[in-house]
C-alpha cells in the first residue's frame, strides 16, 4: 500500500487548530481543587483504600491514613467482628468483608489501595495478593514472616510499580535522619559495633501449647484466622495478642520490636544483608524442668549477633537482646542518665565516638550527652511533615503521586528499604530455630544432641541460604496450609 504524501497547508492549518485549541483550553479549564475552595480535594487526588485487619493497630493503620484527609475508606475485612467494630463504626459506608481474597476480588475496580494490619503470617499472601492486581500497600510491621516471603514482597513491588511502606512509623521521625547527619559528619568516625535492645516479649513465650481445646467465639472464624498455618484446635489466650510467641503465626520479640529498634542504625550504615549470625537463647522454669523443649513457642530471650561486611573496613557487629538483656552501658553514659528509654535502645560505637537513641530512633545523643548540644552539622536529610506521625500521608501522597514521582523517592520505608531490613530481623529468629533444632542421640528416644547450638551460621544472602547447616535453611521459606500461595 502506497504512503500518502503530506499536504504541507493542510498540515499548517491542523498544526494551527490544534494549538489554538489547546490555547483555548489553557485559558478555559481550571483545575477542581483551585474551583472547590480550599480543603477541597479533586477526586483525582484521593486514594480509595481497602484495610484488611481492621482491630487493634489495624483500626490505628485505618485511622492514620483516614487522618491524611486524601483517603476514602472503600472496604474493610476482619476474620473477628468484635474486633472490627471500631473501624465499622467509624467507616459505616465501608463494605465489610471476612476473607480478603473475596474483598479484593469484588472491590477491585472500587480501591486503590490497600493496608494490610494482621498477624505476621498473612503478611506476604494478603500483600502479595494487591500487589499483583496492581494496589498500592501499607503493610505493618514485620514485613513479613520468612525470610523467603520477603524477597518475595521486594521484587513483587519494582515488578509491578506499586508504592510500598513498611508500618515501622520512626523510620519516618527526625531522629534517624539526625543520626545520618552526625554519622556523615564523622562524628563517631567509622561504626565497628552496634547494641540493639527490648524489654519485649511481654506475652508469654517459651511454653508448652495447650492441650485443652476451646470452641472458638462465634464472632471469629478460626479457619480464617489461622490461613496458611497449620490447622489446629482454637485455644485459649491466644486471639487477639499472645499469637506473637508461637512460630506459627508470630515472630517473637524481634519481628515485634527489631523493624523499629534496628531500622536506625541499619538506615545510618546503609547495611544489606548479614554474613553470619549466632545466637544464645535463655530459660524459664516450667515445673520441675529449666524451659523444656517446645520448639513451637519463641523462647523467653535471647541475644542474636549478626556480622555485616563494610567494603574496606573491618566487619561490622550487630547485636540484639531481648527479654530485658541490655548491653553494658558505655562508660560516657553518667550513672543516673537513661540509657535508651530504659527497655529498648540502640548503642553505635564508633572509631572517634558513640551515639544512642530510643524505640523508633527517637531522642538521638552523642555520648558523653553533653556533646549532643555543643555541635551542629548542616541539614541534609529530607524531613517528613509531622515525623513519625506523618508516616501515613508520607505513604498516601507517593499513592497518590504514583510509583517514581517524587514523592515516591521521599518514602521512608519502601519494601526495597523494608525488605532487605526484616531479612536481617529474620535471620535472628533463623539462629533462634536453628539452636533449637535436635536429633535423637545414637538412637536414643530419651537423649538428644543440639547440632545447631554452639555455631556461627554462614549466610549467603543474594541465594537466601546458610551454607554450613543445612537443616536451617528448612526455616528460610514454610509451607502454606490448603490454596495459600505467594
Amino acid at each position: 500500500m502506497k504512503n500518502k504524501e503530506s499536504n504541507p497547508e493542510q498540515n499548517s492549518r491542523r498544526s494551527f487548530i490544534k494549538g489554538s485549541a489547546l490555547a483555548l483550553a489553557g485559558f478555559y479549564i481550571v483545575p477542581r481543587h483551585v474551583l472547590g475552595g480550599p480543603g477541597f480535594v479533586a477526586p483525582s487526588d484521593r486514594l480509595r483504600v481497602a484495610s484488611i485487619g481492621v482491630g487493634g493497630m489495624g483500626a490505628n493503620d485505618v485511622s492514620g491514613v483516614f487522618r491524611s484527609g486524601k483517603v476514602d475508606i472503600v472496604a474493610l475485612c476482619d476474620v473477628d467482628d468484635t474486633r472490627a467494630k471500631r473501624s465499622r463504626d467509624e467507616h459505616p459506608k465501608a463494605s465489610y468483608y471476612k476473607d480478603y481474597r473475596i474483598m479484593l476480588e469484588k472491590e477491585d475496580k472500587n480501591i486503590d489501595a490497600v493496608t494490610v494490619s494482621t498477624p505476621d503470617h498473612m503478611h506476604a499472601v494478603q500483600a502479595m495478593m494487591a500487589m499483583k492486581m496492581g494496589k498500592h500497600v501499607y503493610v505493618q510491621k514485620p514485613l513479613s514472616h520468612d525470610i523467603y516471603e520477603a524477597r518475595m514482597l521486594t521484587e513483587a513491588a519494582e515488578k509491578y510499580k506499586v508504592v510500598t511502606q513498611m508500618g515501622n512509623q520512626g523510620s519516618s521521625g527526625d531522629g534517624v535522619r539526625q543520626m545520618v547527619e552526625w554519622y556523615n559528619a564523622g562524628l563517631i568516625g567509622e561504626a565497628t559495633k552496634v547494641y540493639s535492645w527490648t524489654n519485649r516479649p511481654v506475652w508469654p513465650q517459651g511454653i508448652e501449647w495447650p492441650k485443652t481445646p476451646k470452641t472458638p467465639p462465634t464472632d471469629l472464624d478460626w479457619d480464617l484466622w489461622l490461613g496458611t498455618a497449620p490447622y489446629k484446635d482454637y485455644v485459649e489466650n491466644l486471639v487477639p495478642f499472645n499469637w506473637r510467641g508461637w512460630w506459627d503465626y508470630g515472630t517473637g520479640a524481634l519481628g515485634d520490636m527489631a523493624c523499629h529498634i534496628m531500622e536506625p542504625p541499619f538506615r545510618v550504615l546503609g547495611l544489606g544483608y548479614p554474613k553470619s549470625a549466632e545466637c544464645s537463647v535463655g530459660s524459664v522454669y516450667v515445673g520441675e524442668f529449666i524451659r523444656g523443649y517446645f520448639p513451637e513457642s519463641c523462647p523467653p530471650s535471647s541475644h542474636i549477633t549478626l556480622r555485616f561486611d563494610q567494603p574496606g573496613k573491618p566487619d561490622l557487629e550487630f547485636h540484639w537482646m531481648d527479654g530485658g538483656i541490655q548491653p553494658t552501658r558505655p562508660e560516657e553514659l553518667e550513672p543516673n542518665e537513661m540509657m535508651g528509654d530504659g527497655g529498648n535502645g540502640v548503642i553505635i560505637e564508633g572509631t572517634a565516638g558513640k551515639m544512642m537513641c530510643s524505640t523508633y530512633g527517637a531522642n538521638p545523643k552523642l555520648l558523653p550527652t553533653s556533646r549532643t548540644s555543643e555541635v551542629s552539622v548542616p541539614q541534609s536529610e529530607y524531613r517528613v511533615p509531622e515525623g513519625d506521625r506523618g508516616h501515613y500521608t508520607n505513604w498516601v501522597e507517593a499513592c497518590i503521586s504514583g510509583h517514581g514521582s517524587d514523592e515516591f523517592k521521599r518514602l521512608s520505608s519502601p519494601f526495597s528499604v523494608a525488605g532487605p531490613l526484616t531479612e536481617s530481623v529474620l535471620m535472628g529468629n533463623l539462629a533462634i530455630r536453628s539452636y533449637d533444632y535436635r536429633v535423637p542421640r545414637d538412637g536414643s528416644a530419651n537423649q538428644f544432641d543440639y547440632p545447631g547450638r554452639g555455631i556461627k551460621l554462614l549466610w549467603d544472602g543474594p541465594n537466601m541460604k546458610i551454607t554450613n547447616f543445612e537443616p536451617a535453611n528448612q526455616f528460610v521459606k514454610r509451607e502454606y496450609r490448603g490454596d495459600y500461595s505467594l
